[in-house]
């Protein structure tokens, strides 16, 4: 059973949004502070997070960034507000996607579905080619994009030669700009393709995991196409 790690103050909607995961199987945990949820991380080791991010003792914010120190498991984040300090702050901190409160209870199961999917692999997007030639793979193969090397078998990626670690949602978005270098990805395809969102959702998502992705493998691999999108550079 998929074990979750809800992190929520208010005791009504912590036990609201606990027995609506609980009627859709999963196996769910809860903390009501940011310091507990932390503690309840490393002793239970769940297999998703979600976050509220006004939370006391330790925000979520605070609690995204200590869990991101040493685990890459999914994160949403949840907000009441949704303006954009909370989405950039929660993105920029390490989490994986955000719901604004109060969320259908369908919304919410789709949104946790994809993020599992996300950390499940191998990936289903198509990695094509010649192998050995750079920006192309087969089975067995490296994908080369100068001092970036992507072995999608493996699911391993080097820079210069040593090891990045990637959360899945950057690994996933890397491996679909692998799956099309050289071609510019609109912000709602992303979305679409990585986040599966069915609607074009937030491109404020998009852009900051590129932005952190940049950080990663180097700025200069993945250029913007202002008023379109992003392309992985060959």
């Amino acid at each position: 059973m998929t074990h979750l790690l809800l992190v929520e103050d208010d005791e009504v909607i912590r036990d609201a949004v606990q027995a609506v995961l609980v009627r859709y199987g999963y196996h769910v945990s809860t903390a009501p502070d940011g310091l507990t949820g932390l503690e309840t991380f490393h002793e239970e080791r769940p297999d998703l997070l979600l976050l509220d991010v006004m939370l006391p003792d330790l925000d979520g914010i605070g609690l995204c960034r200590r869990v991101r120190e040493t685990s890459l498991v999914p994160i949403l984040m949840m907000s009441a507000r949704g303006d954009g300090l909370d989405v950039v702050s929660g993105l920029e901190a390490g989490a994986d996607d955000y719901i604004v409160k109060p969320v259908e209870s369908a919304v919410l199961v789709a949104r946790i579905r994809a993020l599992l999917r996300r950390a499940s692999f191998p990936p289903q997007t198509p990695l094509t080619g010649e192998a050995g030639r750079p920006g192309s793979a087969d089975a067995g193969s490296v994908l080369t994009f100068g001092d970036v090397e992507i072995n999608p078998d493996a699911l391993e990626v080097r820079r210069a030669g040593q090891p990045v670690a990637l959360t899945p949602t950057e690994l996933r978005l890397l491996l679909e700009f692998a799956a099309n270098p050289g071609i510019v990805l609109e912000r709602g395809v992303l979305l679409r393709n990585v986040w599966e969102h069915a609607w074009d959702g937030d491109s404020r998502v998009v852009d900051l995991h590129v932005q952190r992705l940049r950080v990663k493998i180097g700025a200069e691999h993945i250029e913007t196409v202002r008023g379109f999108g992003y392309k992985l550079r060959r």
